[in-house]
C-alpha cells in the first residue's frame, strides 16, 4: 500500500469517528479537505457527505452524493441501498424498487461467487416502497421474505400495518403475535396488539396486552390513550381523566386526546367544560367527524339546537354512513324549528363516542366507544334568545376548564 493510500484510509478513519460523534460540521469540513487533495475521487467520504445531508434533510442533494459514490465503484451494494432509500424519501418509489431489485441482483451474483450473504434490508425497504404505493399484496410479500432471512421487529410491524390496511385483522394479530417471540417487552408491539383487540371489540383481552405495554412504558401517550378509552368505556371517568391527564402532558395537541377528556366532562354532567374540550379537539382536526358528533350531542344537551344542528351537519357531510349523525341532525333541525315542542325519550344515537389513536395508513387502530351520556330534559327555546353576558360567562368558564386540566396534568404528573 502506498504512502497516499495509507494518509486517504486515515482520514476515512477519522472521517467515521466524527460521523459517529454527530459533528457533523468538523465531518464536513474533513471531508471537503479530504476531497480536494484527492480530487474528488474518495467514495467513502463522498458517502458519509451524503449521510449528512440527508440528516439535514436535503435529500436531493444526498441523492446526487450517492450516484456519484456508485459512479466511483458500481460494484457496492450499500451505495445502491442509499440511492434506493433517498428516492423512496423523496416519494418516488417505483424507482427506488427498480434500485433495489439491482442491488439484489449483484447481491445474488455475490453470493454465488461465495461472497456476503441474502439481505433483508433490500427486501423490507422494497416492501415500504410497496406499501407507499399501496400494491399491498406486493409489500406483505417482500416483508415476509425480510423475516425468512431475518427477523427484525420492524419488519413486523410494517407487515401488520399493511394487514390492517387490508382490513385483515386476524392476520395483523397473528403477526404481531409472532413478533411478541422475538421481542415479548416490546411496548410498541403490546400496545399495537392492546388496540387491535380493541378494533375487535375484545376489550378484556386489549386491556391486558395494554396493561403490559404500560408497565413497560408508563409514559407514552398512545398506550395511555388506548387505555384510558377502555376505562371509559367502562363509565369510570375519573380513572381516565387520571391517565389523559398524564398524556396530556406529552402530546398536548392531539385531537383524540382532547376528544376523549371532552366526553369525560360530558359524562360528569360538565358541559361547559365538555364543550370546551371538544371545540380545541375540532381546532385540532378541523376534519374529525366523531369529534363534530360529540359536539352536536353536547349542545343538544345543552339546548342550543341551531350550533347542535351545525356540527352534526358537519359530522354528516364527513361520514355519510353514520346512522346515529342523521338522527341526531334531524333531531337538532326539528328542535330548532318548534323549540317548544316536548321531547321525546333519548335515542340510542345520543350518545358520545371518543376516539382512539389512528394508523399511517389512514385506519382507525381502535373503535369507537359510546361513552353513555343520557340526553333529556324539556326544551328552553332558541339559542338565540341567549344574551351576550351569558355567553362571556360560559366562554371564560371553558377558558378556565382547559386551564384547569393542563394545570392539573403537570401536577400530576410531578406527584406520580
Amino acid at each position: 500500500m502506498t504512502a497516499k493510500a495509507i494518509a486517504r484510509t486515515r482520514r476515512n478513519v477519522h472521517i467515521h469517528r466524527l460521523y459517529v460523534r454527530h459533528e457533523h460540521d468538523a465531518c464536513l469540513a474533513l471531508i471537503e479537505e479530504v476531497l480536494a487533495e484527492f480530487d474528488g475521487l474518495c467514495e467513502y467520504p463522498i458517502y458519509v457527505k451524503a449521510l449528512v445531508q440527508r440528516r439535514r434533510g436535503r435529500i436531493q442533494e444526498s441523492l446526487q452524493l450517492f450516484q456519484a459514490a456508485t459512479a466511483l465503484n458500481p460494484h457496492n451494494v450499500q451505495n445502491l441501498k442509499q440511492v434506493g432509500r433517498s428516492l423512496y424519501l423523496l416519494g418516488k418509489h417505483k424507482a427506488a424498487v427498480e434500485v433495489y431489485e439491482e442491488a439484489e441482483k449483484m447481491a445474488a451474483e455475490k453470493r454465488r461467487d461465495g461472497v456476503g450473504k441474502e439481505d433483508w434490508e433490500i427486501h423490507h425497504q422494497k416492501g415500504l416502497c410497496y406499501a407507499r404505493s399501496k400494491q399491498f399484496g406486493a409489500a406483505a410479500e417482500c416483508f415476509m421474505r425480510a423475516n425468512a432471512v431475518s427477523r427484525h421487529e420492524a419488519t413486523y410491524e410494517q407487515l401488520g400495518r399493511v394487514y390492517q390496511a387490508q382490513e385483515n385483522w386476524e392476520a395483523a394479530i397473528a403477526t404481531y403475535l409472532e413478533a411478541l417471540e422475538s421481542s415479548p417487552d416490546s411496548p410498541d408491539i403490546l400496545a399495537t396488539l392492546g388496540l387491535l383487540y380493541l378494533r375487535l371489540g375484545e376489550t378484556y383481552r386489549a386491556f391486558e396486552y395494554l396493561d403490559a405495554a404500560l408497565a413497560r412504558d408508563p409514559a407514552s401517550p398512545r398506550v395511555i390513550l388506548a387505555a384510558g378509552s377502555v376505562i371509559q368505556d367502562h363509565d369510570d371517568v375519573d380513572v381516565a381523566l387520571v391517565k389523559y391527564r398524564v398524556a396530556a402532558v406529552k402530546e398536548p395537541n392531539s385531537a383524540q386526546l382532547w376528544n376523549n377528556v371532552g366526553m369525560c366532562f360530558f359524562g360528569k354532567n360538565r358541559f361547559v367544560a365538555a364543550i370546551a374540550c371538544l371545540k380545541k379537539a375540532l381546532y385540532l382536526d378541523p376534519f374529525g367527524w366523531i369529534i363534530s358528533y360529540n359536539l352536536g350531542l353536547a349542545h343538544l344537551k345543552t339546548q342550543q339546537h341551531a350550533s347542535a344542528f351545525h356540527f352534526l351537519s358537519g359530522c354528516v357531510k364527513r361520514k355519510p354512513d353514520f346512522a346515529a349523525g342523521r338522527l341526531g341532525k334531524r333531531q337538532a333541525g326539528v328542535r330548532a324549528r318548534h323549540p317548544a315542542r316536548p321531547r321525546g325519550p333519548p335515542h340510542a344515537a345520543q350518545r358520545g363516542h371518543h376516539a382512539v389513536q389512528r394508523g399511517r395508513f389512514g385506519k382507525r387502530e381502535g373503535d369507537v366507544r359510546g361513552a353513555r351520556p343520557a340526553v333529556g330534559g324539556a326544551g328552553r327555546g332558541r339559542e338565540g334568545g341567549r344574551g351576550r353576558g351569558s355567553r362571556r360567562t360560559e366562554a371564560s368558564a371553558a377558558r378556565r376548564a382547559v386551564r384547569f386540566f393542563l394545570v392539573e396534568s403537570r401536577s400530576r404528573v410531578v406527584t406520580s
